[in-house]
C-alpha cells in the first residue's frame, strides 16, 4: 500500500515553471487536466511507486489514472511500471483519489490475488 499527498498550488506553479514535466509526468490523456486533477493522479504515482517498495526505474508515463464512466479512477500500467509489479507479484490495483483544501491526496493498493 501507498499513499501521498501533493499541495495543488505548489505542484501548478511546478507545471507552469517547468513545462516539460506535464510530459515526463503524465500520458498524453492525462495531460489536458485540470491542475487539481493532474495533482491527484501525481499522487496516485507516487502512491504506487511506494506501493512497489520505491523501485528504481519507473518511468511516470508508463501508469496513467482513469475515469470510468460512474467517476471511479482505475489505475493502468505498462512498460516500466508493469515490470516491477509483475516481478513482485502484483495482479490487481486499488486506488483512490481526492483534492480538498488545496491539497491532493491518492491511495494505491498492489495486490497479489494469486
Amino acid at each position: 500500500m501507498g499513499i501521498d499527498v501533493v499541495d495543488i498550488a505548489r505542484f501548478e506553479a511546478s507545471l507552469e515553471r517547468t513545462p516539460g514535466l506535464r510530459t515526463r509526468l503524465f500520458t498524453e490523456a492525462e495531460r489536458g487536466l485540470a491542475p487539481r486533477s493532474l495533482a491527484a493522479r501525481f499522487a496516485a504515482k507516487e502512491a504506487l511507486a511506494k506501493a512497489l517498495g520505491a523501485p528504481c526505474g519507473l518511468l511516470w508515463s508508463d501508469a496513467e489514472i482513469r475515469r470510468a464512466d460512474d467517476g471511479r479512477p482505475s489505475l493502468h500500467v505498462q512498460g516500466t511500471v508493469a515490470e516491477a509489479a509483475r516481478s513482485r507479484g502484483v495482479t490487481d490495483w486499488h486506488v483512490s483519489l481526492s483534492h480538498d483544501g488545496g491539497v491532493a491526496t491518492a491511495v494505491v493498493i498492489a495486490e497479489d490475488r494469486s
